[in-house]
């Protein structure tokens, strides 16, 4: 071999092991790829696949936004029957915007077409009382940012949602959490300054220059904005809150242009002392929740009090959409079976509208919650985290991640974007899944779909792969079944009586059985 070729051979062979360095580290520090069938999600085809919720609330006469979900090759042309007159469709985009109609229902045929086929799917918009018919999907920005988060940050979030693909799978929040307004102090100095202006109303932080241009900017990608804050004098950060300025603060968010809200307790502590009752409680939720629904726009109401007097039998009757039903997870992602098993003991009271929410998705890059640290990659094996989304999917969680959106990577994708996945979480029906405990540290997680089958996880909490079995009597079926793998998207065949599978060590299978 002559030298030239020689050093072309080294120069190529040091440029691959270059290029593959960040890859092989993340699989040594992740543990994805160790036995050669890490990525259960297959590649989306080129070919069209419209995904999102069957069933959409909204309130009528409010502004009406909504991308529609889809899958495929670009440039891909979007039409839509039996459309609302109030409404209207951007072919190009596939953004519905306008006003929302005037109460009922409105059943709206969507079609997708690109140069390698077309997809079909009914789209059903209830004008009404209720939002958030399905749980919510987005994106949030504590996990990896804490008190660092900034405009720029927010806006390059709501474009990777768009450029990486999760949009068109069903995520549209972007929501901002804690320090995106003025402290009293605080170790960074563009974060401090007046609480609230002349006329009482608060003041962003000098990282937020323009809320409305902010969301403007969210909204021209057909997406949706979110917001946080307080009903105490100031948030968990130190920042303010809106005690005394409940009103105002919830007419600001709404003419800034935000649609979902997060209410965290935080100081509220110290104004409700040592009354425990359910009426202390309820009282700053009910009275944020009377706001936001008298305003002139859709805003979902989140409520974030830990689960505090059994939130979950009376979120919605203070007009919450989603609340959560324990801790920060962030403290806790070694017991993410036994929060979702805890929050599953709630179920009667989760539906349309009204959801348990055990906290974010932190799966990718995280920063540590008792540090507030820079995000780094997950040590959460890569079984764990598929278990961890099929969880928060059977449960019909908010689905919302909370992970470095700059860092995203092929296999965190992966996770996040299962189409076949997320119509679990969003199924119509509203269900929380039904814990069926087995032997040993294997469980069944089953959830009812609207139209008649089964959504079943069967997860295996144990550190060796382990056989688990679905018993039919167990769910109260017999005959034959129609078995599909869900995250693997593939039929597994026709079984009868039962199906029994090989689980990964703190992993999961996930299947749905029809009896077609």
């Amino acid at each position: 071999m002559k030298k030239n070729s020689i050093t072309s051979v080294l120069t190529f062979t040091i440029f691959i092991l270059l290029a593959l360095a960040p890859y092989i580290s993340y699989c040594a520090e992740n543990d994805t790829i160790k036995d050669g069938n890490k990525l259960y999600t297959p590649p989306q085809s080129p070919q069209p696949r419209v995904n999102g919720p069957l069933v959409y609330g909204c309130r009528p006469g409010n502004p009406f936004l909504y991308r529609i979900p889809c899958q495929g090759l670009r440039p891909i042309r979007f039409s839509a029957k039996g459309l609302p007159a109030e409404l209207r469709l951007d072919p190009a985009t596939g953004i519905i915007t306008g006003t929302a109609p005037k109460r009922g229902e409105y059943n709206v045929l969507i079609q997708a077409v690109n140069s390698k086929g077309k997809s079909k799917r009914h789209f059903k918009i209830v004008a009404g009382e209720k939002l958030a018919l399905t749980p919510p999907m987005g994106w949030n920005h504590w996990y990896a940012h804490y008190d660092r988060i900034t405009d720029k940050m927010m806006r390059e979030a709501a474009d990777i949602m768009i450029s990486s693909g999760m949009a068109d799978v069903g995520y549209q929040y972007v929501n901002i959490d804690d320090c995106w307004m003025n402290a009293p102090e605080n170790s960074d100095p563009m974060r401090v300054g007046p609480l609230r202006n002349e006329k009482g109303n608060i003041i962003p932080n000098h990282h937020f220059p323009d809320m409305k241009r902010l969301t403007d900017y969210i909204h021209s990608r057909g997406l949706k904005a979110g917001i946080y804050t307080s009903p105490g004098p100031l948030t968990c950060g130190g920042f303010a809150g809106a005690y005394h300025h409940e009103e105002q603060d919830a007419h600001q968010f709404a003419t800034w242009g935000f649609d979902f809200l997060k209410y965290d307790w935080c100081s509220y502590g110290q104004i409700a002392g040592k009354d425990t009752s359910i009426e202390a409680y309820q009282k700053p939720y009910r009275q944020m929740g009377n706001i936001l629904k008298s305003l002139d726009r859709d805003i979902v109401f989140n409520l974030c009090q830990y689960g505090m007097g059994d939130v979950w039998k009376w979120g919605a009757k203070v007009e919450g959409n989603c609340w959560r039903t324990s801790g920060d997870l962030g403290f806790e992602l070694d017991r993410i079976y036994d929060v979702a098993i805890r929050n599953s003991e709630f179920r009667q009271y989760s539906k349309p509208g009204e959801w348990d929410d055990p906290d974010y998705i932190q799966i990718g890059w995280i920063g540590n919650a008792n540090k507030m640290g820079i995000p780094e990659l997950t040590p959460m094996p890569a079984s764990m985290q598929y278990a961890y989304m099929s969880l928060w999917s059977l449960m019909a969680a908010p689905l919302i991640y909370s992970g470095d959106m700059s860092k995203l990577d092929e296999f965190t994708l992966n996770v996040l974007c299962n189409p076949e996945v997320i119509e679990v979480n969003q199924d119509p029906l509203g269900e929380c899944g039904l814990v069926i405990k087995l032997t040993g540290d294997c469980f069944l997680m089953v959830k009812n779909l609207v139209d008649g089958s089964k959504a079943i996880g069967l997860f295996n909490r144990s550190k060796t792969t382990t056989e688990v079995a679905v018993n039919w009597t167990d769910l109260k079926l017999s005959g034959k079944q129609t078995v599909r793998d869900l995250w693997r998207q593939k039929e597994l065949g026709i079984y009868q009586n039962k199906f029994s599978t090989q689980v990964p060590a703190q992993g999961v299978v996930m299947i749905k059985l029809s009896n077609r």
